[in-house]
């Protein structure tokens, strides 16, 4: 990764996305924004981060649950760098509920964006990758890609989902210099995760602190938060060549979670 690539991240307006886009901006890459927000916070944040480290950023407000915004995220990203080199596919959501009482709407939604917005963006950005003999291909799974846990029916099915996918993709092009892995955090502190902390709190009728002790860090032996930042490393190198031969890779980072 000797030269400025394009790179276009879901979900990036904030936690893990944004720390991945800013890792990337650092060495030199130009990125695609896409997320939630205010529209000035937005723009603060875009101007700010071409301004921090002398690349081009642009935003593409695009809507994970619509496949045509999707489609036309990744054609707006050709056409403003010329190219799609890098894709990381980051935006997602969370409901925790029981499995009787999951709201349909939920269940269609965390599917929608958590899993089946991946398909539509490599299915758009792959085109552009074999053109150019080079690819990179990220997406973040969790560490509920290799471990259930209860009241999380949607979310464990659809990185559960995101595992197969990338193996077949990674598969598929394995000779064409294109890598396609997954990335499994455990639990990073970032706003979903905040939120997460008071839905698991209500619905297993626990105090807020007893839910990071006894639920969330219970699982990570290590007993700390991920930091978006070294998510942000780790994606850095599975951008780099050092990782040319890592793929299909279904990528714990989890503290130590799925040794157990």
């Amino acid at each position: 990764m000797s030269q400025s690539k394009a790179a276009v991240i879901t979900g990036s307006t904030s936690g893990i996305g944004l720390g991945m886009a800013r890792a990337l901006a650092a060495k030199g890459h130009n990125i695609m924004l896409n997320g939630l927000g205010d529209p000035g916070e937005i723009e603060q944040l875009r101007s700010g981060m071409a301004s921090e480290f002398g690349v081009a950023v642009h935003y593409h407000g695009a809507d994970m649950t619509r496949p045509d915004e999707i489609a036309d995220l990744i054609a707006e990203t050709g056409r403003v760098f010329g190219s799609v080199d890098i894709l990381i596919n980051n935006a997602g959501i969370q409901y925790v509920a029981p499995v009787e009482e999951f709201p349909v709407e939920q269940w269609d939604r965390i599917i929608a964006i958590n899993m089946t917005s991946n398909f539509h963006t490599i299915h758009h950005a792959l085109p552009y990758m074999k053109r150019a003999g080079w690819g990179r291909i990220i997406n973040l799974a969790s560490a509920h890609a290799l471990r259930a846990s209860p009241f999380k029916a949607a979310y464990v099915t659809a990185k559960h989902g995101i595992a197969g996918l990338t193996k077949t993709v990674a598969l598929e092009v394995a000779e064409q210099n294109i890598t396609c892995n997954a990335i499994c955090p455990g639990y990073v502190w970032t706003p979903l995760v905040e939120n997460q902390i008071v839905d698991t709190a209500r619905t297993r009728g626990i105090s807020e602190e007893e839910v990071k002790r006894d639920v969330m860090l219970l699982a990570q032996p290590t007993k700390q938060f991920i930091r978006v930042e070294e998510i942000g490393e780790f994606a850095v190198f599975l951008c780099s060549d050092a990782a040319k031969n890592i793929t299909g890779a279904i990528l714990p980072m989890e503290g130590g979670w799925t040794a157990k």
